[in-house]
């Protein structure tokens, strides 16, 4: 408890190959810098549990690998062995959202449709419960085709501007710390900050991924509302498929970012919430003032809120419990450590049954909004 477990996804569209690569690289890299006592990279394995997937779509890699780097098409094998994008193959969470927040309706941990299963292929299931068995806190998934840190929302709630030439900036609850995110990568590495790369320009090397363009069913929004996850999209090269003799270049481009990306993690509110007894709770939920989306407490009663610096009322709550509120102060160098105690709601002790049509309401309501996959052609 209380180390909290980051994750780094790459190759999702398998003609994009350079994440792939890096998180090859990055794998042996942190294995001999801990062997060879690297005080920083020792530090960050004992404090973090860093899961890296290579390879989401190894089948689409295969088809692009044949291929080769000289005379690879843009699109053969971005598509996985079923020709679809799985970018494009999440539940769609941001229509729910959109539509319940006309009636203040939530924008995290929002239930999936009954269904869902029968709408995603294999790679996308196995990645939904994959990052339904840890309470990741943060997350990048690496993919290719432009230099530039891209953030959340990447769909905008009006769809007139599905266009990459039209722009509506569609910012989370979160959107001051998902930039300072964004540039902590973009900053670290060898050009993304400059803005200029691959015929675009991207101020700081970041964007928010509505603003770029509208993409419905991406991994990095359904992270955001369906779990604790705070993830964002790296674009690293503006040729997917790179020769091999640009590898190095391209690694020591990275390798600073990458690393630098992985300590953010550490940083906000982390803690235990617990019962009288010191028993964890699981699934209480973290609310912190002035910021609508709340995060819950793992199996183990543990907890993580990435914040900025700053001074913040926080109020953790589960059901037969008493919430409790306390004010802490954030500062830039660690997280802050808040545990929380609840005490038994003996009085008000919620009936289940309440909670449970709640849970109903809101599936029925995800089921008649969310529409059915589709397959896009744009970049991400």
């Amino acid at each position: 408890p209380v180390e909290p477990e980051f994750k780094y996804v790459g190759n999702m569209h398998g003609n994009e190959v350079l994440g792939r690569e890096l998180l090859l690289q990055l794998s042996e890299f942190l294995c001999e810098e801990y062997r060879r006592g690297n005080e920083r990279i020792t530090r960050l394995i004992h404090d973090t549990r860093i899961h890296i997937m290579p390879s989401m779509n190894p089948d689409g890699y295969e088809v692009a690998a044949k291929q080769g780097p000289d005379s690879n098409g843009y699109l053969t094998g971005r598509n996985n062995a079923n020709g679809v994008d799985l970018n494009r193959n999440f539940p769609d969470l941001n229509t729910f959202m959109y539509y319940s927040g006309e009636i203040s309706g939530p924008n995290h941990h929002i239930p999936l449709p009954d269904n869902w299963k029968s709408q995603v292929e294999p790679e996308t299931l196995a990645v939904i419960q994959w990052i339904s068995s840890y309470n990741f806190v943060l997350s990048a998934n690496l993919h290719g085709g432009a230099v530039v840190a891209n953030y959340p929302y990447d769909k905008s709630q009006d769809q007139r501007f599905r266009s990459h030439r039209r722009t509506v900036n569609t910012p989370t609850p979160d959107d001051k710390l998902f930039q300072k995110l964004a540039k902590t990568y973009s900053y670290a590495h060898g050009w993304m900050h400059r803005g200029w790369n691959c015929g675009d320009y991207f101020a700081d090397g970041i964007t928010n991924g509505a603003s770029w363009y509208s993409l419905s069913k991406g991994m990095q929004d359904f992270n955001y509302l369906y779990t604790n996850c705070f993830e964002i999209t790296l674009e690293l090269s503006c040729n997917k498929f790179p020769p091999e003799e640009d590898l190095e270049r391209q690694w020591m481009a990275n390798r600073e970012a990458l690393v630098a990306f992985i300590e953010e993690v550490h940083q906000g509110i982390k803690g235990m919430v617990s019962d009288e007894n010191n028993n964890g709770i699981a699934g209480a939920v973290i609310s912190v003032q002035g910021i609508s989306h709340d995060i819950t407490s793992g199996d183990m009663g543990d907890y993580f809120r990435l914040l900025l610096p700053g001074t913040y009322t926080v109020t953790a709550s589960a059901e037969g419990y008493q919430p409790q509120t306390v004010t802490t102060t954030v500062g830039p160098a660690a997280p802050s450590l808040v545990h929380f105690q609840l005490k038994q709601d003996v009085v008000r002790k919620p009936p289940e049954r309440k909670a449970s049509g709640t849970r109903t309401n809101n599936k029925a309501l995800q089921k008649k909004v969310v529409p059915r996959a589709t397959r896009q052609g744009t970049q991400r």
